[in-house]
């Protein structure tokens, strides 16, 4: 009988050359096995997302914020390759140690950590940070912002990216490096900056200091989630980059079950995602969401690795080699400025609703 490979591509042995770039050794990458072909089929993807105007949400989560990578996310965000994110607020309050030039060193992982406690040392893994001159000074900055902004802060509810942009705009105006800043190029571009959650990081937790102080801040779930939703509900069609899982990945891929379960809307979730981490799904970690199942849950509208790239790896390896693909292959895009248009996108979801 014939071969039901007969029509696959050939596997050829191919030479690495001298002086190739990113893109070039991943379409080379593409033409090995294993999970390099599917790093490339991930590339491929979210050239397509870029080029074919997709609103394009990043979600973040672990700390490769404060690892340094924030670099690369605003080089997206300056191509107007991303146009929503969102990030656990740790990486958010991270991220202002750069713009500030608070000490955040590279260090070797294998430590003594009671040694490092008695010395004032923190650390996330290999990431070295100070506890006076690093988190209590940013939790100063923190305050500060709050006392100096709190007339526009405290006139009602805000929804996370309401206080984000306000944040960034704030460091943008203080800051000494700016430029170091993805909250502060967001907050600049108009792209939306969602946490995950309201209270699981050091900025929930300075809020809780300022309202003492009498500068109450108060934040509103229900606005992220309807928000986060009418920006999925108004864009012509949707791709999901996520980085790790966790919350920021349920809170991008919840906007589809929010939109058709709970407001009753006729929506069939996002056209396409890309998800990189190193969870499994047989015991729930994996976000407790492969694509398959989130199909199952509206979460995108169908399951299938054309639109749907699942890739296995540690985002800080993976990442970059996408992120380089894209700024390479494709061309730059006009920001879309989801932030100033806000208000129209979820006029319209709730007249739809």
């Amino acid at each position: 009988m014939k071969s039901l490979f007969s029509n696959a591509p050939d596997i050829v042995p191919e030479r690495l050359v001298k002086g190739m770039g990113v893109s070039d050794l991943l379409e080379l990458m593409g033409r090995t096995c294993f999970e390099a072909r599917n790093v490339h089929r991930a590339a491929r993807l979210f050239a397509r997302m870029t080029d074919e105007g997709d609103t394009i949400w990043l979600g973040i989560a672990g700390a490769g914020i404060a690892g340094g990578m924030g670099g690369m996310v605003i080089s997206l965000l300056e191509a107007g390759v991303v146009d929503v994110i969102c990030s656990t607020g740790a990486q958010v309050y991270h991220d202002l140690h750069f713009a500030f030039g608070l000490p955040v060193k590279a260090i070797q992982p294998h430590h003594d950590d009671n040694e490092l406690r008695r010395h004032g040392d923190t650390r996330i893994y290999d990431i070295g940070i100070r506890e006076e001159e690093t988190l209590e000074a940013q939790d100063a900055i923190i305050r500060r912002f709050v006392e100096e902004e709190h007339a526009a802060l405290g006139k009602h509810e805000l929804a996370s990216w309401e206080f984000n942009r306000l944040l960034g705009l704030w460091a943008a105006r203080n800051a000494p490096h700016p430029e170091r800043s993805f909250t502060i190029a967001a907050a600049r571009l108009g792209v939306p900056l969602f946490w995950d959650s309201l209270s699981n990081h050091s900025i929930a937790m300075n809020l809780v200091r300022t309202d003492r102080m009498g500068f109450p801040v108060r934040l509103s779930a229900q606005k992220d989630i309807l928000h986060s939703s009418a920006i999925a509900f108004t864009s012509e069609q949707t791709g999901f980059v996520e980085l790790g899982g966790g919350g920021p990945k349920n809170f991008i891929q919840q906007t589809g079950p929010t939109i058709s379960q709970i407001l009753g809307v006729d929506f069939e979730g996002a056209d396409r995602g890309i998800q990189i981490g190193t969870a499994v799904e047989r015991e729930g970690s994996l976000s407790s969401c492969t694509f398959g199942e989130a199909v199952t849950w509206g979460k995108y509208q169908h399951a299938g690795e054309t639109n749907l790239v699942q890739v296995w790896g540690e985002y800080s390896i993976i990442f970059p080699l996408l992120a380089a693909y894209v700024m390479d292959r494709c061309a730059p895009r006009a920001p879309k400025d989801i932030c100033s248009r806000m208000a129209e996108r979820v006029q319209q979801l709730e007249t739809a609703a």
